[in-house]
């Protein structure tokens, strides 16, 4: 008798369970990980859009004859292309780039573009890495990026700082998307380090636009690149666990975070984006959650049309608000202020998590433990010596046949959900 008074107890404990997943799994939205972060100003975003599209020029073979520009063009000059580099000239060493002189907006722009899905080599540099594996500043790095990062600073390092010394007052702005946004953000912090090869150019000078970034960089040094470092990020969401937030190896998007918030819980379609931003420690959006808007959320293309759309949102509140050109100068410095002072409580609360590295043992990780007898330190090694070219190729092709089909003419198209 007793057992069967305890069964609707049961029932009851279960149908929560139940419902509670179904709220994380399905009806969660990435808009309450930010719903407390401050709403970003036009001067600061104003670069986001403008940046997205010329990373989207970087796909083209003919800038003057562009096959895939979006509405209204890339709105950029040909003639100021400085150099452009494709993947025989990178040797698959990095995803190809194009350095760009924008003289309208005084600005040294190196662009990296995305992922390539039909380029073996940019999958060897997303998967040469394993937990742990290589040290930066007192903190961890992605392996594959960190190399593909200091391959491309070597090689224009002597033309970026004959650009930037020829233009005293332009900016140095590194950008990319997916892939390249994670080897920008380490190109710039291998530059900050390295300044003197850039003709001693102040740190102030020197900034990132990451594009829907990969995971590259321990919790500490994605608190403490912030002032150089901005990672944009369209509607993704993350979990907060304290473990992996004393992780000092565990990988994280870095630098500023900027949030595009487009959709809302319960509701059709997209919405009019709102940006928040902040610098946050306990919440750096680590953790994918999968929907059917994942993809075109992370496309590079998506990326510029809602990032455009919240600049003009905000533009057209300054218009209608009309604020005046001294007030508008006083809220740049109120809101440099206010980012400075936030960067600084960042800094403490991420000094607050910090445990002895070397006492530390995760169960999980970015892609594999380090292996027994391996060394922490930065490889010079062969990539194949880490993680053989082998088992990457085993890997993507058991990711692959997961996602795709082949069609009757050969192509491969995204598999159709079961019903």
């Amino acid at each position: 008798m007793s057992i069967l008074c305890g069964i609707p107890i049961f029932e009851c404990v279960y149908c929560l369970g139940c419902a509670r997943w179904l709220w994380k799994k399905c009806l969660y939205s990435a808009g309450h990980e930010s719903e407390n972060w401050g709403l970003a100003t036009a001067e600061e975003f104003a670069p986001v859009p403008r940046l997205c599209r010329l990373i989207l020029s970087v796909y083209e073979d003919d800038l003057r004859n562009p096959l895939w520009a979006p509405p209204g063009g890339y709105g950029i000059n040909p003639d100021w292309v400085v150099v452009k580099r494709t993947y025989e000239d990178t040797g698959g060493c990095a995803a190809p780039y194009m350095i760009y002189l924008d003289h309208d907006n005084a600005d040294v722009v190196l662009a990296i573009r995305g992922l390539n899905l039909a380029k073996e080599s940019d999958y060897a540099v997303l998967l040469d890495n394993k937990l742990g594996q290589t040290k930066f500043d007192g903190g961890y790095v992605h392996n594959g990026l960190l190399k593909a990062a200091k391959w491309v600073f070597d090689t224009e390092c002597e033309l970026l700082r004959d650009l930037v010394e020829m233009n005293p007052d332009y900016m140095l702005t590194f950008a990319g998307h997916s892939l390249g946004a994670g080897i920008v953000s380490l190109i710039v912090m291998h530059a900050v380090q390295n300044r003197d090869r850039l003709g001693n150019i102040e740190r102030k000078r020197i900034r990132c636009f990451a594009m829907a970034p990969a995971r590259c960089v321990s919790l500490n040094l994605a608190v403490r690149y912030a002032d150089v470092i901005n990672s944009i990020v369209l509607q993704d969401t993350c979990t907060l666990e304290e473990k992996m937030l004393k992780d000092p190896t565990r990988l994280y998007a870095p630098g500023r975070l900027y949030h595009i918030v487009e959709r809302k819980p319960f509701r059709i379609g997209r919405f009019p984006p709102v940006v928040r931003t902040a610098v946050p420690v306990d919440g750096r959006f680590e953790h994918l959650v999968l929907s059917c808007n994942a993809t075109s959320d992370h496309a590079i293309i998506w990326l510029e049309r809602e990032s455009q759309r919240a600049l003009d949102l905000m533009l057209e509140k300054d218009r209608i608000m009309e604020i005046p050109a001294q007030q508008r100068m006083q809220r740049q410095e109120s809101l440099a202020r206010e980012h400075n002072e936030e960067y600084e409580a960042a800094l403490r609360r991420a000094a607050a998590l910090e445990i002895s590295q070397a006492a530390y043992s995760s169960s999980y990780g970015t892609f594999a433990e380090v292996e027994k007898g391996e060394g922490s330190g930065s490889s010079s090694g062969a990539r194949s010596s880490l993680l053989s070219f082998k088992r990457m190729r085993e890997r993507w092709d058991n990711f692959i046949e997961r996602l795709f089909d082949v069609d009757e003419s050969g192509r491969m198209v995204f598999k159709k959900s079961s019903t």
